[in-house]
């Protein structure tokens, strides 16, 4: 039977060169996409989406995402339909106002 005091160190020393792995990793990624950062950045600040295209993209979301809750709810779509209701609305309400505020 092995020693899991050598089992733990074999452990951690796993752990310690995957997360060496993925910090480099991330630093490549990193150094790779600075470059792209500026074009992205000087492309945001110019004008784009108006009330009407942010009510659009707010409305897609909105309903995407209450279909998903209404597939996983365990007590069923009929007992909260009431409570889903009002947060569609102002879940719509309130990303419609911050997709034209961001973009």
């Amino acid at each position: 039977m092995a020693d899991p005091d050598v089992q733990d160190r074999k452990n951690a020393r796993l752990a310690g060169i995957a997360l060496v792995v993925l910090s480099l990793l991330a630093l490549g990624i990193v150094a790779l996409f600075v470059p792209a950062a500026g074009d992205f950045i000087a492309s945001s600040l110019t004008p784009g989406v108006d009330l009407k295209g942010a009510a659009f993209a707010a409305f897609i979301v909105t309903v995407a995402l209450f279909i998903v809750f209404a597939a996983v709810s365990g007590d069923g779509l009929l007992g909260e339909l009431q409570f889903m209701l009002a947060a569609f609305f102002s879940f719509f309400l309130i990303l419609t106002f911050l997709i034209a505020w961001i973009f």
